[in-house]
């Protein structure tokens, strides 16, 4: 297994936000704590994906901090980030494998125990599962029970991250679930203060036994 930590995954927007404060917020949230961070990026052209990985990229090493890509593999490739992330409509993650090599980190969105199980026989390094709360980064949301997320925590040999929606107020629900870690887009992403934010969210778990 690969050493890397999901305990608090960051995944950016930079919709509403000029690159400057963008990359302003992601060093913040960085110097909060998180773990592993995601760079999604649905609207950019190649060159602009590419261009803000590299900035991104810099930030992350300077933390230690694995970058993953969202969705882009030849992004990934590109940037030379820690890993890439790979949704049901994505490729294939066994296609994915033979492109990136061994040693770096591909995840895979599921939301049933027969998807989780099927990511990690074709070689998916961590499952996101959700979403547990309506999200406001999607268009569409298909809501995830606790019980089905329990169920792949069980199921799988692979950290399990829980995502959608979640913040420090209504992380309880996750409670004796088994995961691994929390996946936070707007609670750090959209705070006043992404480092307090992330500091908090990840105060929060480990003080109600949801990570260690």
């Amino acid at each position: 297994m690969k050493n890397f930590d999901t305990s608090l995954y960051f995944i950016t927007d930079s919709t509403s936000f000029a690159e400057e404060e963008f990359l302003q917020r992601v060093e913040s949230a960085l110097q909060g704590g998180v773990t592993i961070l995601q760079l999604r990026e649905k609207n950019k052209s190649t060159r602009e994906y590419l261009h803000l990985a590299e900035k991104v990229h810099r930030l992350t090493i300077q933390y230690h901090i694995p970058l993953i890509i969202d969705d882009r593999i030849d992004i990934a490739l590109a940037a030379d980030a820690e890993g890439v992330h790979l949704g049901q409509s994505d490729m294939p993650i066994d296609k994915a494998r033979k492109l990136i090599g061994c040693d770096k980190i591909i995840g895979a969105t599921t939301k049933t125990v027969a998807q989780a199980l099927e990511a990690c026989k074709n070689g998916a390094d961590y499952l996101g599962v959700g979403a547990i709360y309506p999200t406001t980064t999607k268009v569409k949301t298909v809501i995830t029970s606790v019980d089905t997320l329990r169920d792949i925590c069980r199921s799988v040999p692979v950290p399990v991250n829980a995502i959608g929606g979640l913040n420090k107020e209504n992380i309880n629900i996750l409670k004796d679930s088994g995961i691994a870690g929390i996946c936070a887009v707007s609670a750090i992403m959209k705070a006043d203060d992404p480092m307090k934010a992330a500091m908090e969210l990840k105060q929060s778990a480990i003080s109600r036994g949801i990570i260690t």
